[in-house]
């Protein structure tokens, strides 16, 4: 598995932190190939969940540190938007799905439901 070509969503690494095997075999992969790649969507989903400990969080900001994380410009909003009008999607999962779309990465979820119907986008469930 390179790490260009998946964009990671916010639901793995919940799962890495927590211990779930499947998450932690793929996010543990894409480390030793030196970085993965996320949102900066993700990056504030991540870091602002309400379950942190102090030092989880501390762990956390570790862990995206080593992340290569893709901004939102023009072109991520404006698809974002289009993503938005044509099918039901949250605003931070629209963004998400957007960056994927556009870097050309597939985009790894357990939460595959959120992103059904987005035509182009390449979904991977580390949990199947």
């Amino acid at each position: 598995m390179s790490t260009s070509e998946y964009l990671i969503d916010t639901n793995i690494l919940i799962y890495h932190i927590k211990g779930s095997q499947p998450a932690t075999d793929l996010i543990t992969n894409l480390i030793v190939q030196h970085s993965f790649n996320i949102s900066i969507l993700t990056k504030i989903e991540f870091l602002g969940w309400d379950k942190h400990t102090p030092d989880g969080f501390e762990k956390c900001n570790r862990l995206i540190e080593n992340a290569n994380i893709y901004p939102v410009d023009d072109n991520i909003t404006s698809k974002a938007i289009e993503l938005k009008r044509r099918v039901k999607i949250k605003l931070a999962d629209a963004v998400i799905a957007a960056t994927a779309l556009l870097n050309n990465l597939k985009l790894v979820t357990k939460n595959v439901d959120d992103f059904k119907g987005i035509e182009g986008l390449e979904l991977e469930n580390p949990f199947k």
